[in-house]
């Protein structure tokens, strides 16, 4: 059984004993590789995270980790999941190296995993990307990351997050819904969920979920329909706000209660309005709209022209209004199989 709550307080017990179990971890040690995909030029510096290997479903699956250095474990654990043609590497240069600057400040261990021909089998049933062509087990993978991690670093399993940006978002949202005994918290950015994923989705508990989506997003609309990259279909996806009433009705949450126009930088031709609930067993449910964002990573690198993705908001810091939000979720009681 999983409860979620806000963090800090751990489960309190009648006595006045309070106990944390946490799921044993394997004992091999992390194994060192050269396999992960190496950037191009000019995103090779950006990359800090060491390269690791593991076997999962008869595949070798990579990912990178970086340890923050002067912290003491257990430490929390937040995943980073790149876009469809994206590598774990190429996540470290687009969100420009914000999640390390994070992990020294505040102690978190980051993940970057990558997937199988640089995509993530995200549930889209007609998605054109090799992981959801050869049915990858990618839910499978990463629920074991974790553990497998665990073995080499000291990790806090009740405190562990995803992130990512559209494929990668679409896979945050599926680990919601099929792993929500493993994650705390998502924060998916510039996806919604897909008409295939909606309507099966049924978390072992309510999750918190942060959503970062653009209203100009010229890839995945805001408004729902077909997802299309260079004028090919990548599935059908629900609107931003019928997937913010989806996940109020998957989490039990009260009204929705939206803000004002936020304007922090008076010539960035974007905006931010944010949308709030409050969820069953201390869960929260949160869109930040961003009026005129495209499909990009707010406070990021505009990685392609405008005309193509859409412009980047400076409004915030994506990185650092996810990790605001992660961080205050937990999984209070995990209890040995």
């Amino acid at each position: 059984m999983l409860i979620a709550s806000r963090y800090p307080p751990p489960m309190r017990y009648p006595f006045g004993v309070c106990l944390l179990l946490a799921v044993p971890v394997a004992q091999a040690e992390l194994v060192a590789s050269d396999a992960c995909e190496t950037p191009p030029r000019r995103q090779a510096a950006s990359v800090k995270a060491a390269c690791y290997s593991m076997s999962h479903g008869g595949l070798e699956r990579v990912f990178r980790v970086y340890l923050p250095a002067g912290h003491g474990g257990p430490l929390p654990l937040l995943f980073v999941l790149h876009g469809g043609g994206g590598s774990a590497g190429n996540m470290e240069w687009l969100t420009e190296n914000a999640f390390e600057r994070i992990a020294d400040r505040d102690g978190v261990l980051v993940a970057y995993p990558e997937g199988v021909g640089n995509s993530w089998n995200d549930g889209r049933q007609d998605l054109r990307a090799e992981a959801a062509q050869r049915g990858i087990d990618d839910v499978g993978f990463l629920r074991t990351l974790p553990t497998e991690i665990a073995a080499s670093y000291d990790v806090d399993l009740t405190r562990v997050y995803s992130t990512g940006i559209s494929n990668g978002g679409f896979m945050s949202f599926r680990l919601a819904c099929d792993a929500a005994d493993v994650f705390a918290a998502v924060a998916p950015v510039t996806a919604n969920l897909s008409a295939d994923v909606a309507p099966q989705c049924m978390p072992a508990r309510p999750i918190s979920v942060a959503i970062l989506n653009g209203t100009e997003d010229p890839l995945v609309p805001w408004g729902g329909g077909q997802v299309r990259v260079l004028l090919q279909r990548r599935g059908e996806v629900l609107s931003t706000m019928a997937t913010l009433e989806r996940w109020r009705e998957i989490d039990d949450c009260g009204a929705v209660e939206t803000g004002q126009v936020i304007d922090n930088v008076a010539d960035d031709e974007t905006t931010l309005r944010r949308h709030v609930a409050s969820c069953a067993r201390g869960t929260e449910l949160l869109l930040v709209e961003i009026i005129g964002g495209g499909h990009t990573w707010p406070g990021g690198v505009q990685y392609l022209p405008e005309l193509l993705v859409g412009r980047t908001s400076r409004e915030l810091e994506a990185s650092d209004a996810i990790w605001e939000f992660l961080r205050r979720f937990q999984l209070e009681f995990v209890r040995r199989p």
